[in-house]
C-alpha cells in the first residue's frame, strides 16, 4: 500500500510552486521600525548551483545593512531614494538600494539564507504588500523572483513571485 501512495505523494510536492521560490522568513513587519529580512534559497535553477543572488530594495526602506557570508563576496549598490526620510532625527535621502552575494556556491540539494537588516519608513502604508525583487544567478541559468503581485491578486498566483512582506501599523 504505502508503494503506490509514496509516488503520489512525491509528485504532489514537486507540484507546488509555493515552496519552490525564494521567500522571506519573516512576512510582516511594522512600518516606522527596523525590519531583519531574512531571504529564503531553497535551490538553484534547474538543479545548477547559486553563485549570486541580488536582492533589490524598495523605496521606503532605509539603513539596509547586509550580512555577509563566509565564503561569499558582499556589495552594496548606493544610490539616492525619491525622498528624504527621518531615519531616527536624522534626514537620510541616499543609500543602499541593491545587495549582491556572489562568490559562493549553493548547490541545488541544499538550502541556505542571506539576510540584511533595514528600517521600514514611517510613510509606508499598513496593510499593503512591500516586495524586494530578487535575481538568483546559478551557474547554468537564471531564475528571477521579480512578479509583484496585481491588486487582489496572491504571490502564489504567479510563477516567479518577489518575496513579499505584509506591513503592520506601526508600534
Amino acid at each position: 500500500m504505502l508503494k503506490s501512495i509514496f509516488p503520489a505523494l512525491v509528485l504532489a510536492g514537486i507540484a507546488t510552486p509555493a515552496f519552490a521560490h525564494i521567500t522571506l522568513e519573516t512576512q510582516e513587519a511594522p512600518v516606522g521600525g527596523t525590519y531583519k529580512a531574512v531571504l529564503r534559497v531553497p535551490h538553484g535553477c534547474d538543479g545548477s548551483p547559486t553563485v549570486r543572488i541580488r536582492v533589490q530594495i524598495p523605496e521606503g526602506v532605509i539603513a539596509v545593512k547586509p550580512m555577509p557570508k563566509p565564503g561569499w563576496t558582499l556589495e552594496t549598490v548606493k544610490g539616492k531614494y525619491a525622498a528624504s526620510y527621518d531615519y531616527y532625527g536624522t534626514p537620510t535621502s541616499e543609500g543602499v538600494k541593491e545587495v549582491v552575494w556572489s562568490g559562493g556556491k549553493l548547490p541545488d540539494e541544499f538550502y541556505d539564507e542571506f539576510v540584511f537588516r533595514s528600517y521600514l519608513t514611517a510613510g509606508l502604508t499598513p496593510g499593503k504588500h512591500l516586495y524586494f525583487p530578487v535575481v538568483q544567478d546559478c551557474e547554468t541559468g537564471t531564475d528571477r523572483w521579480i512578479e509583484i503581485p496585481a491588486e487582489g491578486k496572491d504571490s502564489d498566483d504567479y510563477e516567479t513571485p518577489a518575496p513579499g512582506i505584509k506591513l503592520l501599523p506601526k508600534k
